[in-house]
């Protein structure tokens, strides 16, 4: 029933793209509903959907919120950020000087500044920020197994798949790491008939499309029509791969991964061609941009769940690429990546994507998450830079049933802590899931058939509009 113990191994991104539709058919690739191998226990109170889609905006390294959504512009020199607050479109909310298009579009969107957890390595928290669960040790080293908790979006392919031939769950465009694989991306001990659909290629690439479409030289879709031809392709490219679905059991598969061959709305909703060229460059012709704009067409085309990661990685020294982490950039007095390329990047696409799904009506029906795995220290530490800082820091929610224009929580006077309305990153994950009409105490069996809830938090209410 269970695939064999060990760990999960990630293939390679170089690999990824490249491999047929079958072969992500058959292991779960696409994030398509498959059969129901792992036990549920269905709700019997499943709440309303408010939500459609979920794009989550994954910021990995951590953003610091005193740099960008919850200044403190009367702390002391030391914490105090060394940019300036402006006004925004909701009253008596100041945000990063360097975010003035964010700035006016503030409210569509509701600010939490008060998610906290405890994980302070980038792996420990980046698998927490993933998942909704924390590991049991916070360790850097975090290895990447199936006994971990499942990324959100195969959680929701688990319960809540789709059933018209489109994939669940997409993400792109990257494999995540620090040093190791992060965890937290994959379908984990729910199996990879669950794991996401992932793209590797660029999509700010003018050749853009989705391999996975593409057939074998040798192989034309009427011999696809006959089903032990279909079998017969699959079983060798699946043979060998740990944990991989056993194909005796993948018969209802085979009838939807043909349908995806032939489906013009699959290969439509990744065409990025189809859009206009000032589209394209409104969004602008970097890759998160062009992802963000990607993820607005697979929300049209009906994808619950789309994971757009900011950088592979957390960050170095360069200025044109990387992640949130500013530690590379130390004794300067500033942070050089952030005046290149982060907040100049964030103000870039944040708000055209959040106009677009607006103007478009598909805001309401889909919720956006921007976040990092932790925030940044108030104090500046002897290095003139910021450290991790899982105690208290900004998430972003907008569309989907949250609240327009709406600050929830208050951090103290530094950014440190909590103040008002504490928001444990476990109920964000636990409202993700509601909005979604996923009851969040669902349970899901791991591999030692133990019942796990989706999310372990509780539903924040007060974020609902």
């Amino acid at each position: 029933m269970f695939p064999p113990a060990g760990p999960h191994p990630a293939p390679s991104p170089l690999t990824w793209p490249r491999r047929c539709l079958l072969q992500a058919g058959a292991t779960g690739l696409l994030g398509l509903a498959g059969p129901r191998a792992w036990g549920v226990g269905e709700s019997s109170m499943s709440p309303t959907p408010r939500a459609r889609s979920v794009v989550f905006l994954y910021q990995f390294g951590g953003p610091s919120h005193v740099d960008t959504f919850d200044m403190k512009p009367q702390a002391p020199d030391g914490i105090r950020s060394l940019y300036s607050p402006i006004a925004t479109s909701l009253p008596g909310v100041e945000i990063c000087d360097r975010l003035p298009e964010t700035a006016r579009v503030l409210d569509k969107v509701t600010l939490v500044r008060t998610v906290h957890h405890a994980m302070k390595n980038h792996n420990s928290a980046a698998y927490q920020a993933l998942t909704g669960r924390a590991p049991t040790v916070d360790d850097i080293r975090l290895r990447d197994t199936i006994e971990l908790f499942p990324a959100y979006g195969s959680v929701v392919d688990r319960l809540a798949p789709n059933t018209d031939g489109m994939p669940t769950f997409v993400a792109y465009p990257h494999v995540l790491r620090d040093g190791a694989i992060t965890p937290g991306q994959h379908a984990s001990f729910l199996g990879k008939n669950h794991d996401p659909l992932l793209i590797t290629e660029d999509p700010n690439r003018d050749d853009f499309r989705l391999p996975e479409l593409s057939l074998p030289s040798s192989l034309s879709l009427d011999r696809l029509q006959n089903r032990r031809s279909l079998q017969q392709l699959i079983n060798r490219q699946t043979e060998g791969q740990a944990g991989a679905a056993p194909t005796t059991d993948l018969q209802p598969y085979y009838d939807r991964v043909l349908a995806m061959l032939q489906s013009p709305r699959v290969r439509a909703a990744f065409d990025l061609s189809a859009e206009n060229a000032a589209t394209r460059e409104k969004y602008g012709r970097t890759t998160y941009g062009q992802g963000c704009l990607l993820a607005r067409r697979l929300v049209e085309a009906g994808v619950k769940f789309v994971n757009v990661y900011f950088s592979s990685n957390i960050g170095g020294q360069s200025t044109t690429t990387g992640g949130w982490d500013t530690h590379g950039f130390n004794n300067t007095r500033q942070y050089p990546i952030l005046d290149a390329w982060h907040l100049p990047l964030t103000d870039h696409t944040l708000p055209v994507f959040l106009n677009d799904l607006d103007e478009r009506g598909l805001l309401d029906s889909t919720l956006v998450v921007w976040m990092g795995e932790f925030g940044r220290t108030p104090r500046l530490n002897a290095n003139i830079s910021r450290d991790h800082w899982p105690q208290c820091y900004t998430v972003l929610l907008a569309g989907g049933g949250v609240k327009r224009g709406y600050v929830h929580g208050r951090s103290d006077k530094t950014g440190a802590l909590p103040d008002r309305d504490p928001v444990p990153l476990e109920d964000l994950a636990a409202t993700m899931f509601s909005l979604l009409g996923i009851d969040p105490s669902t349970e899901l069996s791991d591999r030692l058939n133990r019942p796990l809830p989706a999310a372990a938090g509780r539903v924040v209410t007060g974020l609902l509009a």
